[in-house]
Order: C-alpha cells, then structure tokens, then sequence
C-alpha cells in the first residue's frame, strides 16, 4: 500500500462522513457547510488521481459557484436556519429512505466490489485534450447549466421580494403617517 493510497482512502472517509453529516443534518447552513468539506475532499481525490485540471474545476466551480450560490439563496429567501417542525418528515418515511439508501449501497457494493482486484490500465491524456474535448463536445451541458444556476438566482430574489411589501407603497404610507408642522402627533 503506497502513500496515495492512504491519502486516497482517507479523502473517501472524509468525503463520505461528511456527505452523511451534509445529509442528516437538521440546520441548512450547516448541510451547506457539510457540503464543502464534502466537494473539497473529492477534490482532494482528483489531484492524488493526477488529475490537477479536473480538481480546479471541482474547487472553482462547485465549492467556489454552486455552495456560494445556496448560501446566497438561503440569505436571501431568510430561510429557517434551526431545526423546523413544518419541514420535519415522520419517523416511517427516515424508516423508508434508510432503506433505499442501504439498497441502493448494496446494489453499488454488488457491482463495484468485483472491479475493485481488476487491474485498470491508466489512460494519460493531456489537458489539450481535455480542454477540447470540453469545449466542443460539452460545452452545451455546461452552457445549459449556467443558464439553470441563473434561473435559480432569480428565482431566489423573486421569493426574496415576494415577502416585502412594494417600495413606493412603503414609502407613501411612512410619509402620510408622520405628522406635518402645527399638526398634533
């Protein structure tokens, strides 16, 4: 066992508790912090991989666009930060997802625990290559889902405002109530 093995199996067990802890936790700004720890730790996994490109793609765009994303939405939209009983699901449906979830890992364990003796051929490319395989093949994917992350910015402005009253109404009733010289309060 090398030493990037180590530090690959130790990044998994990074990346993986806090993914259960992003998961089960009752606060959202800590889930979004869970989740950080999570996409830096896979970075972590991509550069002892050997794959510096791909690591400074996940740290800008995910842990630099997608995290600051949710947490400016969540700013914005006021969000409960603790614990609340209105978005609190019933004992029978964590029951339930526990399930799926330990189907679905054992589904994954069935299929990948084999592979895991299988000798793998390293297949080095370059990053001109990945750079144009990247922007000719996938930059639609990428360009559409710029427009997704636009869309839920402005939908998180559009809830932001939906709970504030007008500004020139606002403005009109604070003028009207404050008394005029001479005029008694």
């Amino acid at each position: 066992m090398t030493a990037y093995d180590i530090a690959f199996a130790a990044l998994g067990v990074v990346a993986t508790a806090s993914a259960l802890l992003a998961v089960t936790t009752r606060h959202v700004v800590h889930a979004a912090l869970w989740l950080v720890v999570t996409l830096g730790a896979i970075a972590g996994c991509y550069l002892v991989l050997g794959a510096e490109l791909v690591a400074l793609v996940q740290v800008l765009v995910y842990v630099g666009a997608i995290v600051v994303l949710v947490l400016f939405a969540l700013m914005l939209t006021r969000a409960p930060i603790g614990p609340s009983a209105d978005v609190s699901t019933s004992v029978a449906h964590r029951v339930l997802s526990a399930l799926v979830a330990a189907g679905v890992t054992a589904l994954l364990l069935t299929v990948l625990l084999p592979l895991a003796g299988a000798r793998v051929d390293r297949h080095v490319t370059s990053t001109t290559v990945l750079a144009r395989d990247l922007f000719s093949t996938w930059v639609w994917p990428f360009e559409l889902l710029s427009l997704l992350l636009l869309a839920a910015l402005v939908a998180a402005l559009a809830v932001f405002r939906a709970g504030r009253p007008p500004t020139g109404t606002a403005g009109r009733d604070a003028v009207a109530a404050v008394p005029g010289p001479g005029e008694a309060l």
